[in-house]
């Protein structure tokens, strides 16, 4: 067994911009191959249900709330969470963020695919609502890294570095 790396805290931090950008192009490239596999098979590729949208908008409300008061109670009103609680949240906004990022690159390129094709109704019907869940895909995206964020003590002003390693630590209110 290997001494552990004196760097290494053992925390979390906030998703990178790079893995937000390699999700989009993951979303992107899922998107393409699932129009081409339809062309390929001489299928027409699938609609986009107003739920799908709908659905993405919904999540990223709940998310953008949960963002919110939890940013209320660690960094406004000072309270403690519990520390497994602000774990789950944190992890929870890391996979919204990536989430995010994953169906907004999908539906952006979805609907790229069928904008030179848009006089068509159909074409037009997966362009707007494309267009509409990637818009969603991106709120979901900012209100993950709003709740990672929210999660991150707030470091006070007699703060020290011993007490910057205590993860469930918050800053007195006085």
């Amino acid at each position: 067994m290997s001494a552990p790396d004196p760097q290494d805290n053992g925390g979390l931090s906030t998703t990178p911009p790079a893995a937000l950008a390699v999700a989009a192009l993951f979303g992107g490239l899922t998107a393409w191959l699932i129009t081409v596999g339809a062309r390929a098979l001489n299928t027409s590729p699938p609609q986009v249900p107003w739920t799908a949208p709908i659905a993405v908008i919904l999540i990223a409300v709940g998310v953008g709330v949960l963002a919110w008061s939890t940013y209320q109670r660690i960094h406004r009103r000072r309270e403690r969470m519990d520390p497994q609680r602000a774990v789950s949240f944190l992890v929870l906004g890391k996979a919204s963020a990536l989430a995010g990022a994953l169906v907004a690159g999908g539906y952006l390129t979805y609907a790229a695919l069928f904008a030179t094709r848009i006089d068509g109704e159909s074409p037009r019907d997966r362009v707007i609502r494309s267009l509409v869940a990637a818009v969603g895909g991106v709120a979901l995206g900012v209100a993950g890294m709003l709740l990672e964020r929210a999660c991150k003590v707030p470091k006070g002003p007699s703060d020290d570095d011993a007490d910057a390693d205590d993860p469930d630590r918050s800053a007195d209110p006085g």
